[in-house]
């Protein structure tokens, strides 16, 4: 090491600069979970074995090429981290490589993109710079290296990896078998060993398929339930009506009966809560596919994956999704979204899912006047798609995809319905005023449906597809909640996850419920009122109307959300106060979280649906 050092000074100064640069970003960038002094220093001694190993790889370049392999491998390094950073800005979360294949999305997220990367982000590349300029100084020519010093580098790298891991192995035990956190993993393998954990994991994934056969189809249908817990009082209440699903970008729970300057934020949606059943306690439960998740999760009752999203990686599987379903009834089944058909793959994975038509952008009027961000305008998309659900043959199954509330929450000053929020955080502040735009569309919606005649014979569903204020904005969240501290705790973080959900029925009394869910909920719910039994359907939801059901919410990270707890960051808290209880409270609700997600990422790795005998398991979901 000592002869390293002295020989190839550029490459010692490099290492240095960029663990230094690593748990600087570790400390202002990433909000990852903090702990005791071990768990601190495991923290900054793990970019340190990765760095020695990576830059060990320029021994084997010419010693004429080696210090300029050495500044290029320090740019690929800070491009790494620099993109990490700039997708936990919107996202909470580290980039997967399943991500890195959804790039063709970004031409999509230009404003968010545009609102992600400050200027101040000249710092993420200032010690390239630095390092450009001193390679040029003979100080820093590289010498021959002998390879005994060399295999002693190598040496050093293992043992620091060891020490590393060993480290972390007392603070997470089992941590590369049984964490679902991404943070966890950053925190504790470190970003690029976390990017090489998760490359493997990816290959492993990738081979599920090929080696999965119909015996692991039978093995984990045994262990997924089968029989429905359902509410008999409503089987079959809209037999036979149009089902109109929508989904609403980014809207969390949190905006209904909120007020602004002493006005609603949501006015419709809090009068159509009183005439419909309102689900106070439904949280999303997408992962990194966001909307399309969002999407997967409800007409499949599967989780997402934790990598990835599913219309990306996994579009050409089989499913059991309820387009599919619904058409084996006589339903016509139709998507609409004023977008790009390709983006997140839908043109792909709405056929997978049994859908008769996509209704993409191309059959919209789009100019640069009614279009903001990713597409359509909420308003002029109503008005556009009114006239096609009513050409629809009946009964139809239609999913309408909103726009215009996504971040970054841009909208033209005249056609703000509310001032914007007084908060410190300007997307905070944005965040109320495409809310309420977006409730105004809604109510345009009803009012057309009913000119239409489409109104009395449609079960409309409204439900919100993820957070839209995620946890980086914590001091803008805290105003909104009206903590004085500006700060919120894990627990505030898990109830900030609910989003809103309407089934409106007309005919039929509404009712607000409070039964904890989440969106896996959606498809047994709405096929039981629409008269149809899944059992023998793989499934993980069930009928939110039952009152025998389970009441559980698991997220993609492994948090679990029951009737009187929340397992989250590895703690247990009370619902009741907020505040931490004894952990052994919440370990059956670990497990049953691990058991289940592991168990729906084994149906769509290994697509075992592939496996089910068509005419024997279509005739499952009959009417009773």
């Amino acid at each position: 090491m000592p002869a390293i050092i002295r020989k190839h000074p550029a490459l010692s100064i490099t290492v240095l600069l960029l663990w230094l640069k690593t748990y600087i970003v570790y400390q202002l960038s990433f909000n990852l979970p903090g702990g005791n002094t071990v768990q601190q220093l495991v923290l900054f001694i793990n970019p340190v074995s990765f760095l020695i190993f990576y830059f060990g790889l320029t021994y084997f370049i010419s010693v004429k090429r080696r210090n300029r392999a050495v500044f290029l491998f320090s740019l690929i390094y800070s491009i790494i981290l620099y993109a990490n950073v700039v997708y936990y800005r919107f996202f909470t979360d580290f980039i997967t490589v399943p991500v890195l294949f959804q790039t063709k999305n970004a031409g999509d997220i230009g404003n968010s993109l545009y609102e992600l990367v400050y200027l101040s982000d000249t710092f993420y590349f200032a010690d390239t710079v630095l390092l450009y300029v001193l390679l040029k100084k003979p100080f820093f020519r590289a010498a021959p290296v002998t390879a005994k010093s060399i295999r002693l580098l190598f040496m050093s790298g293992l043992v620091l990896l060891a020490l590393h891991l060993a480290l972390a192995e007392t603070q997470r035990p089992q941590l590369l078998t049984r964490t679902f956190d991404r943070q966890l993993l950053v925190k504790n393998l470190g970003t690029f060993n976390y990017h090489l954990y998760d490359i493997v994991l990816h290959s492993k994934s990738s081979m599920k398929k090929a080696m999965a056969s119909s015996v692991d189809a039978d093995e984990i249908k045994k262990q997924v339930k089968k029989d429905p817990v359902n509410n008999p009082k409503l089987f079959g209440a809209a037999k036979g009506k149009n089902l109109i699903v929508i989904s609403l970008e980014s809207t969390q729970n949190f905006v209904i009966d909120y007020k602004v300057n002493g006005k609603e934020v949501t006015p419709f949606l809090n009068k159509l809560a009183r005439s419909s059943f309102y689900f106070t306690n439904f949280y999303h439960q997408t992962g990194q596919g966001k909307t399309s998740d969002a999407e997967f999760i409800t007409d499949n009752s599967l989780y997402p994956l934790p990598r990835g999203a599913v219309f990306q990686t996994h579009p050409l599987n089989e499913y059991e999704a309820t387009p599919e379903i619904l058409k084996d009834k006589g339903y016509y089944s139709a998507v609409f979204h004023g977008n790009n058909k390709s983006f997140w793959n839908r043109d792909v994975m709405y056929q997978t899912l049994g859908y008769d038509q996509y209704y993409s952008e191309e059959f919209y009027d789009i100019t640069e006047e009614n279009s903001i961000n990713y597409g359509l305008k909420d308003i002029p998309f109503v008005e556009q798609t009114v006239p096609y659900l009513k050409d629809l043959p009946q009964p139809f199954y239609a999913k309408l995809i909103t726009l215009t509330n996504h971040h970054p929450y841009l909208l033209n000053e005249e056609e703000q319905m509310i001032d914007p929020f007084p908060s410190i955080d300007p997307i905070v502040s944005r965040y109320f005023t495409t809310v309420r735009y977006a409730d105004e569309s809604i109510k345009l919606l009803f009012s057309k449906l009913k000119k239409a005649g489409l109104y009395d014979n449609s079960v409309i569903v409204i439900y919100g597809d993820h957070y839209g204020i995620s946890e980086r904005h914590e001091e803008g969240l805290a105003e909104v909640l009206g903590r004085e501290d500006l700060e919120l705790t894990p627990f505030d973080n898990v109830q900030l996850q609910r989003v809103p959900l309407f089934i409106h029925v007309p005919g039929m009394e509404g009712k607000k419920i409070n039964t904890v869910g989440g969106q896996i909920d959606l498809k047994p719910t709405l096929l039981h009122l629409l008269g149809i039994n899944l059992k023998g359907d793989y499934h993980f939801g069930s009928d939110l109307f039952s009152k025998k059901r389970d009441e559980i919410a698991i997220f993609r990270n492994g948090t679990v959300i029951s009737k009187d707890l929340i397992y989250t960051d590895e703690a247990c808290y009370d619902k009741l106060t907020g505040e931490v209880t004894d952990s052994a409270l919440c370990e059956p609700l670990a497990t049953k979280g691990e058991e289940e997600l592991d168990r729906s990422d084994e149906i769509i790795y290994g697509d075992l649906l592939r496996f089910l005998d068509p005419q024997h398991e279509k005739k499952a979901a009959v009417e009773r």
